[in-house]
């Protein structure tokens, strides 16, 4: 690796705090475009002229998408910003690249009545009812089952209300659950702590968990300890989450789209704004860094808005 690209990683991890995930993906771009140059003339390939010739050879060539395209450009960008500040380029040559023209995504999101179902038919998992179902024999397979069942539903239940990212989700600890003030301290981007306040409903799921780890003698520590484990103590992982939010909506056969954490994210958002919450209040919830990255949200209910007028505006049917 050049050693532009090793010091621009260590400033993006040092100082800027992005995750591991982020700075492998920024690793394995900025090592993509010094291939594609010549490594040692990284600086001096950062120009117009050879940033248009690598876009090309990622659309024709790699057949990459506009939306990956974009991305690894965008990535070049950061690398030159900083750059120029560290006084080795002159300006940022990618700010007058035009970029491949992106075609706009709505976020995808559940339907509440689905969600709804899910709920009911996973009830006997949120309710103290299973607890009478374990045997409290050690290594018993019901046992492990049900308290499977209750934390893939728990998993559900938070992602579902707070609308925390997957990786938020995993770096919960006990600490960070306040049943006294029913509030959950989560850390996210940028090692940013915000407060999220919970329902009665949701603390009394979470108190029941806990209750199942008594039941299956799963060893806990203290306020660092995971909040959610696996059967074996240890803490989550995000394939773990994946697979739990694959089966658990999977039930339900309504639900046909991705099944992903980040729908669940989408879900709450959309059903907040669609109830009449502002977009600060969701912004802040939600842990964005920007009001822009909050108001994507709306176009869901824009397009709502038009199907509700089309069908009720007398106006409307007239041709």
């Amino acid at each position: 690796m050049t050693d532009p690209i090793k010091k621009y990683l260590l400033y993006v991890g040092g100082v800027k705090r992005y995750s591991s995930r982020t700075q492998a993906l920024y690793k394995e771009i900025l090592e993509e475009f010094a291939g594609f140059v010549r490594p040692e003339d990284i600086v001096a390939s950062l120009n117009t002229s050879i940033l248009r010739s690598y876009e090309v050879w990622l659309l024709d060539e790699k057949k990459l998408g506009a939306r990956t395209v974009g991305l690894r450009l965008s990535v070049l960008s950061g690398f030159s910003r900083w750059l120029v500040s560290q006084g080795e380029l002159g300006s940022n040559p990618v700010r007058t690249l035009p970029r491949p023209k992106v075609e706009k995504r709505l976020p995808v999101f559940y339907r509440e009545e689905n969600m709804d179902e899910y709920f009911e038919k996973t009830a006997l998992y949120g309710s103290d009812e299973v607890l009478r179902l374990f045997s409290g024999k050690p290594g018993d397979k019901g046992d492990a089952q049900l308290y499977e069942n209750i934390l893939k539903r728990l998993i559900i239940s938070l992602l579902y209300s707070t609308g925390i990212r997957r990786s938020e989700l995993i770096g919960l600890n006990r600490g960070s659950y306040d049943p006294r003030r029913k509030v959950l301290h989560v850390l996210g981007k940028g090692d940013k702590m915000r407060e999220i306040p919970l329902t009665e409903t949701i603390c009394e799921e979470i108190l029941l968990y806990l209750r199942a780890i008594d039941k299956m003698c799963i060893e806990v520590g203290g306020a660092d300890f995971p909040l959610l484990v696996t059967r074996a103590g240890g803490r989550l992982y995000p394939v773990f989450v994946d697979r739990a939010v694959k089966e658990e909506l999977g039930a339900v056969p309504e639900i046909t789209s991705r099944k992903s954490a980040h729908v669940l994210r989408h879900t709450l958002a959309t059903e907040l704004l669609d109830e009449g919450t502002d977009l600060n209040s969701i912004k802040e919830l939600l842990g964005h860094s920007s009001l822009a990255a909050t108001q994507v949200y709306t176009h869901n209910s824009i397009e709502k808005l038009k199907k509700v007028y089309n069908k009720a505006h007398p106006r409307a049917a007239k041709k």
